[in-house]
């Protein structure tokens, strides 16, 4: 798949900037890449190779090479090369037609072109062309064509802005930073020439979050980490260009180096067919025998009486030897109990199955006019045998849209419509939205439905405008005008840009921020805060603030965050709204959505003159520095003012919940495989009702070691089995445990649903080959499992884990190029034509539009695949051994000479009657039986053709009928119903279950259910690092526009961090405070 193997084995990698000659002593690899399989000297071998695994191939072939023998040969080679041909022939023309798409996807890619600096100057050359050392120059919306040390950009400091989709499958952008002594290079294309820094690094491999290395220049040497580096496969965005220089090429790329490869899949009934064949070769091996002692011995007895008759060579007289000849004759003629026929009957039954998926109007998404496609034609019976089905969630489970959903404001929610008489009212596509016409602003794709809200907003509701302004000023959300005066919005994460957007509508419209100001139109009027302190978000706060100034000097503290932290820091007398408030998040929570706590403070002056006293201490501070940080913003964000709550619907592919509930009916386990955060992930389960809190447990695997991933796994193992088995000794949990063995025995002693989480840090060191057993033991146990910031490499791991040791037959399904290893290392891949481009489903096996098809897929044509190829390869050996037998026994009355009792076109008219003198027969029968013309031609000859119809008039007849029908089946009606309940089958009891089941528990209501209170998830998922608030104080990520020129705003611009500028200020600037005078932290 990849370039030809490096022929040495790098330890580490040291490449030289614009010297080529240098790099090249080192061999490493172009930027070329190959997903083929083959080319045009490999391609024949290796097919053939390929075509000849399957042991009927090779059967034939050698069944070919003993009727070119003419001693034992009594049927011409004719009849067998003509069918293997053409069965190689068709088969090599369909991986040819697959291999040849590869080569052009290919040729596309490395032909895409970049500006390359070479001879001091920019160039045009293709990708293929671009090695490691080269400098590159991209541009705004454009691929990286290798991974890159970024160098400089159009930004700010270095700063430069990628999406990673293709990566890790998130849309959201991420920040890349160039170091201060290379960002001075700029666009000064003489100096980047001269460029001639080394960087010493890794050896390639495929951590797409992990770098390490330095660059030596100048007698100098910089560290160097993941900021630094921008992977192939990234995007550039909101950055007008950038330079890098290239560090990885080609097939050494982090993004090829977690590609899986493209691997030769077969089917169970493939598998089971080369079983057979060799059963039935056996079988006929058997035969073959018995016919030769047979002959041996007529020889021998009877043989000599007919040389007079027959004439043969003098070898030929030797019984043994005649008996050996035989052997191999009957082997020829015998042959017919495997024909070649079916495989290329197989081949055109699986041809007219992919043409049924394709002609399914139940699997057309009309939206965007994508039918489902079946890609391969050998698959379709192994979507009937799915165990495990390993599922992306961004584009697959979700459409990757967050919108503002619902709230809750001052004890009340809105979201929701009601009648005059206080129903409420379904929201469907027929429901009229709310008409923000009156803001010119307002962002034309935002729809809600509750009219109340805005009213409350027009009439000036305090509160409602208090919230909506603390979503205008609560966030990371950086702001972009383009030409025609549209506002875009660049966020860290969709959640806040859902919020900004919902503020934006409501009429509080974030327009610009510097690290200063933060100006907000609000209801029409532009007002300017003073932002005097950004705390930002991380994992352990899993909140963030931001303290403002008004242009009336009032200073506040308002607070955003998950509401299990945000509900201990409210004043006293917030209790009753508290209770109400968390009444609506449990009903939020209940249907899926993320859900975030809204508050806010008042701060007087000189309060906060004394905590920024104590914020300066504690940045000065050497020792437990994080620490006493922490304290501070723990002091300050106390005795807050609940406002209210938001609710976030990240909003699911339609059918998704139900597809999912009868995929786990049919006994088919889903795991969930994302890049994504653990939070949003969990949030999705329990939207796809995969996760609920009728869970026994939720495993949470977070070790940062191997020894932690053990110890928790090893916990979730004794917890398991102590709840399923009652021990709680953990000597006999010991001794019991180790009389278990790996598989379906632990499955089947432990009862109860359980779900896992793990990251992808853990799950790193859950597939080394110590542990791998223990992770997929627990894993298989558990109703869902959800594995999350996983990488394209770890997915396919996970797969191939399940495949090996399960010996399960899975599928992998997904809609981004990060899907692509699974989907090639499952039995089946499946690709989704989403957002996320057609990768995924260039890579699979079978594609369609929607999730929710997937049912559609495995239950329906999936199980008629499998049923109908079952019956027809029944009925033919049943057919094939009928005839062969034929000549079996023909061997006992010919001397076991090896004759045939029935031409082989004999056979072929056999074949052709049976299928179509079947047909003509009934229709013939059918046709008389029901046509008066014939009896009027014959009257004679038919004189009773026709009184069908006569006789349908009489009332005996249907008497007689009726009596017949009820003789006839009664007897075997009883017979079912004994059977039923003296010996039931197995499908017979579980349907009993089933019915007993229905008949104890009392009906539910169809309403949704809120989740308990206890185990709500906190919908807060801003990032799975920190924000972007220390980028935003110190102005690294602003335009240079908008620099302060002079004074404190530009000691705080130079400075790298906004707790640092603190540590700078002296208690004069403290003391100094007034509402005239910002204090910038």
């Amino acid at each position: 798949m990849f370039c030809g193997e490096k022929k040495l084995l790098e330890t580490e990698r040291r490449v030289k900037a614009n010297d080529r000659e240098f790099n090249e002593k080192f061999q490493y690899a172009n930027n070329r890449i190959h997903t083929s399989k083959y080319n045009v000297l490999t391609f024949l071998p290796i097919n053939l190779f390929e075509q000849f695994q399957r042991v009927a191939n090779a059967y034939f072939l050698f069944l070919l090479i003993l009727q070119l023998i003419p001693e034992i040969s009594s049927l011409s080679w004719f009849t067998t090369i003509v069918p293997l041909v053409l069965v190689l022939t068709i088969t090599a023309v369909k991986d040819a037609t697959d291999d040849f798409f590869r080569h052009k996807s290919d040729n596309q890619v490395n032909n895409r072109l970049s500006e390359v600096l070479i001879n001091g100057r920019l160039q045009s050359e293709k990708w293929m062309n671009v090695k490691a050392g080269d400098i590159i120059k991209l541009e705004n919306n454009q691929f990286v064509a290798a991974d890159l040390l970024l160098l400089s950009s159009s930004e700010p400091h270095g700063l430069c802005y990628i999406e990673t989709a293709e990566l890790d499958g998130e849309t959201n952008l991420k920040v890349r930073h160039a170091l201060p002594v290379t960002s001075e290079l700029g666009a000064d294309i003489s100096r980047l020439a001269e460029f001639d820094g080394v960087v010493t690094c890794e050896p390639p491999n495929n951590k797409l979050d992990k770098f390490t290395g330095d660059l030596a220049w100048k007698d100098n040497k910089y560290p160097l980490n993941n900021e630094k580096i921008i992977l192939r496969g990234c995007v550039l965005r909101n950055s007008s260009w950038c330079f890098g220089m290239v560090i990885f090429a080609g097939p050494d790329t982090k993004l090829m180096q977690n590609s899986g490869r493209t691997k030769f899949k077969r089917t169970s009934i493939d598998r089971l067919m080369n079983t057979l064949v060799l059963w039935i070769f056996g079988f006929l091996v058997c035969m073959g025998i018995i016919l030769a002692i047979g002959n041996s011995i007529w020889e021998h007895q009877v043989g000599d009486y007919f040389q007079a008759f027959l004439f043969r060579d003098e070898v030929v007289k030797n019984p043994i030897f005649s008996g050996f000849l035989t052997f191999w004759s009957y082997i020829i003629i015998l042959n017919t109990v495997v024909p070649i026929s079916l495989y290329v009957s197989v081949e055109v039954i699986r041809l007219g199955h992919s043409h049924f998926i394709n002609w399914d109007r139940k699997m057309y998404y009309s939206k965007r006019e994508t039918l489902a496609e079946a890609r391969t034609t050998t698959l379709n019976e192994e979507l009937g045998q799915i165990e495990y089905v390993f599922s992306d969630k961004t584009g697959t489970l979700t459409q990757n849209i967050m919108t503002f959903n619902k709230c809750s404001i001052n004890g009340r929610t809105y979201g929701e419509i009601y009648d005059n008489l206080g129903r409420k009212i379904e929201i469907n596509e027929k429901t009229k939205p709310v008409d923000f016409s009156f803001n010119p602003q307002a962002d034309s794709k935002f729809q809600f439905y509750d009219h109340s809200l805005i009213e409350s907003i027009k009439l000036g509701d305090p509160k409602v405008h208090e919230f909506f302004r603390l979503l205008a000023l609560c966030h990371t959300v950086m702001p972009e005008e383009k030409n025609e005066g549209k506002l875009i919005y660049q966020v860290q994460s969709p959640d806040e840009g859902a919020l900004v957007t919902a503020a934006r509508n409501f009429g509080f419209i974030f327009k610009s921020r510097t690290p200063e100001t933060i100006t907000v139109e609000e209801m029409g009027k532009v007002v300017t805060y003073r932002l005097l302190a950004f705390l930002d978000f991380n994992n352990i706060r899993k909140r963030m603030s931001v303290i403002v100034q008004n242009p009336e000097g009032q200073i506040k503290l308002y607070c955003k965050g998950a509401d299990t932290i945000l509900f201990e820091k409210l004043h006293p007398s917030n209790e009753e709204l508290m209770t109400l408030t968390s009444d609506h998040l449990s009903e939020f929570g209940g249907e899926g959505l993320r859900t975030l706590a809204i508050a806010y403070r008042d701060l007087n002056e000189e309060y906060f003159k004394e905590w920024f006293k104590l914020l300066e201490e504690a940045s000065r501070g050497l020792d437990m520095r994080d620490e006493r940080i922490a304290a501070a913003y723990e002091e300050i964000e106390r005795d807050m003012m609940l406002l209210g709550a938001t609710a976030i619907e990240d909003k699911l592919q339609d059918g998704v919940i139900e597809t999912i509930a009868s995929l786990s009916l049919a006994n088919i386990k889903i795991w969930v495989l994302t890049g994504d955060k653990q939070e949003t992930a969990m949030n999705i389960g329990y939207s796809c009702n995969m996760l609920t809190d009728d869970m026994n447990e939720v495993f949470v695997i977070s070790g940062q070691t191997a020894a932690e991933v053990w110890e928790e796994l090893k916990k979730a193992k004794q917890l398991l089995f102590e709840r399923s088995t009652g021990f709680t000794n953990g000597y006999a949990f010991c001794e019991k445990l180790q009389e278990l063995k790996l598989g379906s025995t632990v499955e089947e002693t432990v009862t109860g649903d359980y779900a896992l989480i793990i990251n992808g840090h853990s799950l790193g060191y859950a597939l080394e080959a110590n542990l791998q057993n223990e992770f997929l033991e627990i894993a298989c146990i558990c109703k869902t499992v959800i594995c999350c910031r996983v990488t394209p490499l770890q997915k396919a791991q996970v797969v191939e884990l399940v495949k090996t040791h399960r010996k399960a037959v899975t599928l992998a399904i997904g809609d981004g190029a990060n899907d692509i290893s699974m989907i090639k290392s499952a039995h089946i891949g499946v690709g989704i034509s989403g957002q996320e481009g057609m990768q995924a489903v260039l890579a699979s096996d079978y594609s369609f539009a929607q999730f929710r098809y997937l049912q559609r897929l495995l239950l329906v044509h999936g199980r008629w695949s499998y049923f109908r190829m079952c019956k027809f390869l029944c009925y033919f050996f049943y057919k094939n051994f009928a005839f062969t037998l034929v000549h079996f026994w023909f061997g006992f009355f010919c001397g076991f000479s090896a004759q045939i009792a029935l031409d082989t076109s004999y056979w072929t008219v056999i074949n052709h009657v049976f299928i179509w003198g079947s047909i003509a027969v009934y229709f013939s029968i059918l046709f008389t039986m029901h046509s008066d013309g014939i009896f009027d031609i014959f009257p004679n000859q038919f004189p009773f053709v026709g009184n069908a119809r006569h006789s349908l008039t009489q009332k005996s007849t249907w008497l007689v009928i009726l009596l017949t029908t009820v003789v006839s089946v009664m007897p075997v009606i009883t017979f079912r119903f004994l059977k039923v309940d003296l010996y039931p089958t197995l499908s017979d009891q579980v349907r009993q279950l089933q019915r007993a089941q229905d008949k104890a528990t009392p009906l539910k209501s169809h309403k949704r259910q809120p989740r308990r209170t206890s185990s709500r998830r906190s919908g807060y998922a801003f990032a799975h690092q920190e924000g972007y608030g220390e980028l935003i104080t110190s102005g690294k990520n602003m335009r240079v526009k908008n620099l302060p020129t002079s004074g404190l705003g530009k000691t705080m611009y130079n400075s790298t961090s906004w707790i640092e500028n603190l540590c700078k200020k002296t208690t004069d600037t403290v003391n100094s405070f007034s509402p005239d005078r910002t204090v910038k932290l």
